[in-house]
């Protein structure tokens, strides 16, 4: 059974990493110019850091979620899908931004 710290730790953990694929997934759409670049970018970098952030924070707050099959698809690749999904469907696009003119 879970205990009531468990559950809050993995929610803590989905959130971090949620908030994190959706800030690394503006950064890599508004500082690439390519067409491409951006989702590519996502694609293959955002997991490696959500893995990493996963790693250490699981130790302290996750639960115990049996195989690693499962700790991929719940801390990974569902907030990297819910980040993308927030980058892209509820931001407003990096070109309809106006940002200040820096020295």
């Amino acid at each position: 059974m879970v205990s009531a710290f468990e559950a809050v730790g993995l929610l803590v953990l989905l959130g971090i990493n949620t908030a994190l694929a959706a800030v690394l997934t503006r950064v890599f759409r508004t500082r690439l110019d390519t067409r491409w670049g951006g989702a590519l970018y996502t694609v293959l970098l955002t997991p490696v850091a959500l893995l990493v952030v996963t790693l250490f924070l699981g130790q302290v707050l996750g639960p115990d979620l049996g195989d690693a099959a499962t700790v991929v698809g719940l801390t990974v690749l569902v907030p990297l899908t819910v980040g993308i999904a927030f980058d892209y469907f509820w931001m407003p696009a990096p070109e309809d931004v106006e940002v200040p003119d820096t020295l």
